[in-house]
């Protein structure tokens, strides 16, 4: 009641009047000139319900003495318990009456009291320039208005001060229960100017018409002639100085120090300190990155990022991730892919058939059915035969058409050194892409003419790149003998020959090893961003003999001479051989006769293996 006992009569009469008429008796609206005003309301659980609805009206009484405005008084509201909401920023309305509507549709929050939390919101968020603020640089007053009931449960002094700094003036208006020390801590100087406690909600008013008057006081800091050299914060009938962020006011209370707290040595800073206004910040120096406790350095773990693309290894440096290779590779210029150290380039190896690098040394390979001679370079001979060839290519986007007419010419290529006849090799073509199609099957050419002929008038299919469905495609139809393929009882050897340019989009490991299982010799030919590894996976071991890589499309042909010697059909049947069914009588005696031989040869195997077991067991009891 002491508040109630020192106002003047006039007053005591206006306390009983309702919240806008009292206000509307306080005199014509001020004109101040431009302000941004922010009211921070605490709508806390001790926050009454009558007691919110007279903060409601005071809101509102206030509002209609503003000159409020684009130009003139932009006002914001905020309401804050344990948490922070934003009711209308600063730029929301120029129009009174549509403040007024938000504010009568305010619904308390009813939690906790984090003052230093709406603070901190009002700061970098209520008075900035997306939410409506002007910019600093037009030297619009901010004002923000808190409104409490009680002592804040989190921390105030720093996050009030930081705004104090900023540039906001802060009035700290606390209701019955609230905390003098907390108030007098959040305000701007001078205290006795910047804080006011009323005993309750009902004498709230009191505040408005002292702050009203104080908006409408004379600015002794436009009237020039302060001498303060970075800010003149104006009060009441007075006005003093304050400095920027980083420095401090000199002994005559007008000029500012620079602050320097990397001079101070106290910084702790393991490589640089970096001095801004009012804070320092520790700097790494280059490779290196700042740890948590923001002082020490720790170098930088480039590959750890998982985005160096290395095909091998990645080795991090200063500088950033380096990919390295792994022994007996090199790297290739665009500095992630690596390539097997191709040193048969380098020497002249000698190998008849095919030389293939191995890290420092090299080894010459034969070709599938050809043993190395003693030479360690040249080949035994390979007797002609009957082969059932299927060549898998790939026909996606990837290839683009003038390649495709590469890949065709190279198919040509291929057929021009086989035996292309009905009792001799029998070739089918299938491409693939996002589908598969079977350009012509075994069974339906046999001269090496009809072959050619017929892949020169293939039409190249483009989308995507279904390895793993072509070679299902190959496995289940293309060496089936509706396709023209000759019985599993002929032993005819059975050939697949993929070629492709990329990645697979679908899975090929279930299928490339069912082709093996179904005794198809498997070759894969690789392209420019052919997977190595993709390769491997579909041809037969081992991958030397079976894997062909060429950097480019014109470059390919030099696959030529290995693929010769490579698709070279396995002893058994050479060529002018008739062949004959094994159901046939002479064919079954044969068959009985080495049948016999076999067992023989086991059973006398068995018999001495016996003897030597019972010698043993001999041996083994005398000792006992």
């Amino acid at each position: 009641m002491k508040v109630l006992l020192c106002l003047p009569l006039t007053m005591l009469l206006l306390l009983f009047q309702p919240w806008e008429t009292q206000l509307q008796f306080s005199g014509p609206r001020c004109h101040a000139g431009p302000l941004d005003l922010v009211f921070v309301i605490d709508s806390s659980r001790s926050v009454r319900p009558f007691e919110f609805e007279t903060m409601r009206q005071f809101l509102v009484g206030l509002l209609r003495r503003l000159d409020v405005g684009p130009n003139a008084t932009r006002v914001g509201v905020i309401q804050y318990s344990s948490q922070v909401q934003s009711v209308f920023p600063l730029g929301a309305f120029s129009r009174r009456e549509d403040m007024e509507r938000a504010i009568h549709a305010l619904v308390p929050l009813a939690q906790g009291t984090m003052t230093g939390l709406a603070i901190q919101y009002a700061m970098n968020v209520a008075f900035s320039v997306a939410e409506g603020a002007r910019p600093l640089e037009e030297h619009v007053p901010r004002v923000a208005v808190i409104v409490t009931d009680g002592r804040p449960q989190d921390r105030v002094a720093e996050v009030a001060a930081q705004a104090r700094a900023r540039g906001i003036e802060i009035y700290a208006v606390g209701v019955q229960r609230a905390d003098v020390g907390s108030l007098r801590t959040m305000a701007s100087p001078p205290l006795d100017e910047h804080v006011f406690l009323v005993e309750s909600f009902d004498l709230i008013q009191e505040f408005g018409l002292q702050f009203r008057s104080r908006l409408c006081g004379k600015n002794l800091c436009a009237e020039r002639g302060h001498g303060c050299q970075h800010q003149c914060v104006n009060a009441l009938g007075t006005f003093h100085c304050a400095c920027n962020p980083g420095y401090k006011l000199a002994a005559d209370n007008k000029s500012c120090l620079a602050i320097d707290l990397c001079a101070e040595g106290t910084h702790g800073c393991e490589h640089h300190c970096v001095n801004s206004p009012g804070f320092y910040f520790c700097h790494c120096q280059a490779g290196f990155i700042l740890q948590q406790d923001k002082r020490s350095c720790r170098a930088i773990d480039h590959c750890s990022f998982g985005n160096h693309s290395c095909q091998h290894e990645c080795v991090s440096t200063l500088g950033g991730p380096q990919c390295s290779c792994r022994e007996g590779h090199d790297l290739l210029p665009d500095g992630r892919s690596c390539q097997i150290r191709d040193i048969c380039n380098g020497v002249d190896h000698g190998c008849e058939f095919q030389c293939v690098s191995e890290g420092l040394s090299y080894r010459c390979l034969c070709p599938e059915g050809r043993q190395l001679q003693a030479d360690g370079k040249s080949c035994n001979r390979c007797r002609e035969g009957h082969v059932d060839l299927v060549l898998l290519v790939d026909g996606s986007k990837s290839v683009r058409p003038q390649n495709f007419e590469l890949v065709k010419r190279f198919v040509n290529q291929i057929v021009d050194f086989l035996d292309v006849s009905p009792e001799g090799t029998r070739v089918g073509l299938v491409q693939f892409s996002s589908r598969v199609r079977t350009e012509f099957p075994l069974g339906r050419y046999g001269t090496a003419a009809e072959v050619k002929q017929a892949v020169l008038a293939v039409e190249y299919m483009e989308r995507g790149t279904m390895t793993g469905l072509a070679l299902r495609h190959m496995v289940e139809h293309s060496f089936s003998e509706a396709q023209g393929a000759r019985p599993r009882a002929l032993n005819v050897p059975r050939v697949g020959l993929v070629f492709t340019d990329g990645r697979s989009q679908d899975d090929i490991s279930a299928w490339a090893a069912r082709a093996k299982e179904e005794g198809i010799v498997m070759y894969a030919v690789g392209v420019g961003k052919a997977v190595e590894e993709e390769l491997r996976q579909i041809a037969s071991e081992p991958a030397e003999l079976h894997v062909s890589y060429s950097p480019d499309f014109s470059t390919m042909t030099h696959l030529l001479e290995n693929l010769k010697g490579s698709i070279c059909p396995e002893e058994g049947i050479s060529a002018g051989t008739e062949l004959r069914s094994p159901c046939e009588c002479e064919s079954l005696v044969e068959f009985q006769g080495s049948t016999l031989g076999a067992l023989e040869s086991l059973t006398q195997n068995l018999a001495q293996l016996t003897a030597r077991l019972e010698d043993l067991e001999n041996q083994l009891a005398k000792q006992k």
